[in-house]
């Protein structure tokens, strides 16, 4: 049976010791869970964040072969590591961005070697508190318990927990075994990826919560609301990649140049125009990915180097 409403097991040795055991018996395979290397680790996070794990796992790949370090990937050119970011179709560029300038500071900041702790990642630039404590937890199982929309979701369903970050925070620190971060932080969130999705598979799965799962026991599978991402086909982020890519290939161009190759629709005094497309341009120019030149036949862009 389950515990009280809204609280984790009072003694949890049981619950944690089902969950890692079910883990370790079968799980998903990808390549950064077989590493315990903070650069590899860092890559394959933020590449994660709002894209596929189909996508990410050839991407990783291809990076790590052509900066196979953190020293390399800080030497390389910007642009270069934008423009692959491109390619992949990884989400927002200012991520590559930021990955570069971590890089960069892992090197210069720290001769080399990563930060160890949570709260030493997240000096690192781009590194949120959730990429920090997963890098910590999955290359030096020093991290503290992760909460995503994953976790959420299973702390809800099993154990009854209100719909409140504090919330969430304090019941994932109750259950997760001292020293335990790198098992114990897979282990949950893989939980929440084949076991306790949107739709539960709690018997096709082998749930190991199945005993004092609260949703389980009443039936009532309700979840908190988890945000939709916004649909990229059409929206400002794909045009966004298509300027980056293109000038990725020139030198520099001029916006009616620019204009008609990202956008089939493009006049340049239309609603797609000169207008819309230096807002484009601005935005790039204030994640510092293009910069522009006003000349005196118009404006020319090019990728910052």
């Amino acid at each position: 049976m389950s515990e009280a409403p809204g609280a984790v097991p009072e003694e949890p040795d049981a619950v944690q010791r089902a969950l890692i055991e079910w883990y370790e018996a079968d799980h998903r395979s990808f390549p950064w869970r077989e590493t315990t290397d903070p650069y590899e680790i860092l890559v394959s996070e933020v590449m994660s964040q709002q894209t596929q794990l189909s996508r990410v796992e050839t991407a990783w790949a291809e990076f790590l072969d052509r900066w196979p370090a953190v020293a390399d990937l800080a030497a390389a050119d910007r642009s270069a590591v934008v423009a692959f970011w491109t390619d992949h179709s990884l989400g927002y560029n200012n991520r590559a961005r930021y990955l570069h300038e971590a890089a960069g500071q892992v090197v210069d900041d720290h001769g080399g070697e990563f930060p160890t702790t949570p709260d030493g990642l997240q000096e690192l630039q781009g590194v949120g508190p959730y990429t920090a404590n997963a890098v910590a937890s999955f290359a030096f199982n020093n991290g503290d318990a992760v909460v995503d929309t994953n976790v959420k979701r299973v702390l809800y369903r099993a154990f009854d927990v209100p719909d409140d970050d504090a919330a969430f925070e304090d019941a994932a620190a109750e259950l997760m075994p001292e020293g335990e971060s790198r098992v114990w932080n897979n282990a949950i969130m893989e939980l929440g990826g084949v076991a306790c999705e949107k739709t539960p598979a709690c018997d096709e799965a082998g749930c190991p919560w199945r005993t004092w799962c609260h949703a389980y026991e009443t039936g009532d599978f309700t979840a908190p609301d988890v945000p939709t991402q916004p649909s990229f086909e059409g929206s400002r982020r794909q045009f966004r990649g298509r300027v980056v890519k293109l000038l990725g290939e020139h030198d520099e161009l001029e916006l009616d140049e620019i204009g008609p190759r990202i956008r089939v629709d493009y006049a340049p005094g239309g609603e797609y125009g000169r207008e819309w497309l230096r807002g484009l341009l601005d935005d790039l120019e204030g994640d510092e990915l293009v910069e522009t030149e006003e000349r005196e036949n118009g404006v020319v862009a090019r990728l910052r180097q």
